[in-house]
């Protein structure tokens, strides 16, 4: 197998399978950012626990407007931040968010750095998660709501 197969496999794993996808409920901070070049946009969700009195990451989540490689990233990311201090994720670049995709095509990279400048906006000192207020479920909750009906969407003429 081509390395560049194993990294497509890997990519494409991440996408049928992302994990931490949506957003977080209780969320202590939250980091958007957005790429001009490309129109990706990102969300960041991360949730806090003290362990021997250090703030460490317990969980983080994404949303995203991109690419299958953005996906990919954020995914990898949300697992690899789980368990460090804040100091420890901020030492975390781009590239090691992506490692355990393998390394990222040219036209690629500035996914991770999405995904880099998302987790360092959601770890800022003065980010915080906006209030919940009652809204609208977003469309995931409606789709995986064991009430919601099953609805069937038909494109074209109907007989």
């Amino acid at each position: 197998m081509k390395p560049a197969d194993n990294f497509n496999n890997r990519i494409e794993e991440a996408i049928k399978h992302p994990k931490n996808l949506g957003e977080l409920e209780g969320a202590d901070a939250v980091g958007t950012v957005g790429s001009e070049d490309c129109g990706d946009m990102l969300r960041m969700w991360v949730k806090f626990k003290e362990i021997d009195g250090k703030r460490v990451i317990d969980k983080a989540t994404f949303q995203t407007f991109g690419c299958g490689t953005a996906i990919a990233v954020a995914s990898v990311a949300t697992e690899l931040i789980s368990g460090k201090t804040v100091e420890e994720a901020l030492t975390m670049s781009g590239e090691d968010l992506s490692a355990p995709l393998g390394s990222l095509p040219p036209l690629k990279i500035h996914c991770a750095q999405l995904v880099e400048e998302a987790l360092r906006s959601a770890l800022a000192p003065d980010a915080q998660a906006p209030e919940q207020k009652n809204v609208a479920p977003t469309l995931l909750q409606r789709m995986q709501s064991p009430a919601q009906e099953k609805r069937k969407i038909v494109l074209g003429p109907s007989k």
